[in-house]
């Protein structure tokens, strides 16, 4: 059964926009954290979004103010609102626990910003 599963990029222009979606187990959604990492060529996977369970919400500096996450726990669904994106939000997009534990990563969603 998966697990964690993201959806929702795509080819996009510099300024425009995408909302990820991130389906994940009611089991692991109800007990944690949630949040979005990203994982460009060449580089490390960084967090640049997460939620709590009570809806506090966290942002790395180079997306606040462009970027918003939210979850729905009835559907047990974490969504990010991209906007303004930028050709260096560029990456693998990943949902997971926040902090990392031992969850199995998802296939992750391609965003591309490129004109």
């Amino acid at each position: 059964q998966v697990q964690l599963a993201e959806s929702g990029g795509g080819l996009v222009q510099p300024g425009g926009s995408l909302r990820l979606s991130c389906a994940a187990s009611g089991s692991i959604f109800s007990r944690y954290s949630m949040g979005w990492y990203r994982q460009a060529l060449g580089k490390q996977r960084e967090l640049v979004a997460s939620i709590t369970r009570a809806g506090i919400m966290y942002y790395e500096d180079s997306v606040k103010g462009r970027f918003i996450i939210s979850r729905d726990n009835a559907e047990n669904t974490v969504y990010l609102e991209m906007n303004d994106l930028k050709p260096e939000d560029t990456a693998v997009y990943y949902c997971n626990v926040v902090p990392y534990s031992a969850y199995d990563w998802g296939q992750g969603t391609q965003v591309t910003v490129s004109s």
